[in-house]
């Protein structure tokens, strides 16, 4: 079945690029990662028996690089604790109103003490590639874990803000040297309804055989008027498309809410990143 048998799908395809596509295969899996959105406000209802496990289930059958699962996570109810997450995160109200807060670690503590129990070199680990590899194998099982959490009805947001002040964070964690907080995910149902926010245009985020940068301008043009009309839609009172967005995002360490410091934050973590 193609799309334009399938009105469903092809209205997440239409929300997503702010234009129909052709030529995509009606799957019930791909109508479900076409419908994500963030969610940032949460009732207060409690999760299903299971929840956790079956995220978690989820997440450890992602890909993850030579088998090392460089990752761990932990799980966060306690409302207090919550509380003072939210705050290290610059005050986001989702975090402490969700009921389940997932810290999503880069772990290379685990390895370094089998290592030391083995009596086994591990000066691998001092690398800035396996640094590299913990956060991705982290975001791969994290993306895995919203995926499932999604196909229950749950909402969620990323929370990248727990980068904002990681040394903090490690402290109300307890997090060992070698492990590292990349990111935060809240976990819960949504208390009001969102919209699904448009992307790029694929022709300026996909390439054929080699990478054309100087094509993308006219697409990216295009999504900032793609995006005007998202805000506009949602009133909110946006007047600018996501080239100004991103821009200003990007202008200086001054806009990057505290991570300009990230590498020495790493280094007094126990990251050498050689």
């Amino acid at each position: 079945m193609v799309l334009a048998q399938h009105p469903d799908l092809a209205a997440l395809v239409q929300a997503r690029y702010g234009q129909l596509l052709s030529g995509i295969p009606a799957l019930a899996h791909l109508e479900l990662l076409l419908n994500h959105r963030s969610v940032r406000a949460y009732r207060s209802d409690p999760l299903p028996d299971g929840t956790l496990t079956a995220l978690m289930a989820a997440a450890q059958s992602a890909a993850t690089s030579s088998n090392l699962q460089t990752w761990s996570v932990i799980a966060i109810r306690d409302a207090q604790r919550k509380s003072r997450l939210a705050e290290l995160a610059g005050g986001q109200a989702h975090i402490r109103q969700c009921p389940l807060f997932l810290v999503w670690l880069a772990d290379l503590a685990r390895l370094a003490q089998l290592g030391e129990t083995h009596g086994l070199p591990y000066a691998g680990l001092d690398y800035l590639e396996l640094f590299l590899m913990a956060c991705i194998d982290a975001a791969l099982a994290a993306q895995n874990a919203v995926i499932a959490a999604e196909g229950m009805g749950l909402g969620t947001v990323y929370i990248g803000a727990m980068r904002n002040q990681p040394e903090a964070v490690a402290a109300e964690l307890a997090l060992p040297r070698q492990t590292f907080a990349v990111f935060g995910l809240c976990v819960g149902y949504g208390a009001q309804a969102t919209a699904i926010k448009p992307r790029l245009p694929q022709r300026a985020v996909v390439h054929e055989e080699q990478y054309q940068l100087g094509s993308q301008a006219e697409a990216i043009a295009e999504y900032d008027q793609v995006m005007r009309n998202f805000y506009h839609a949602q009133d909110r009172k946006v007047d600018e498309g996501w080239t100004q967005h991103s821009l200003r995002r990007v202008a200086g360490p001054e806009s990057l809410s505290g991570r300009s410091q990230l590498r020495q934050a790493l280094h007094h973590l126990g990251f050498k990143l050689l």
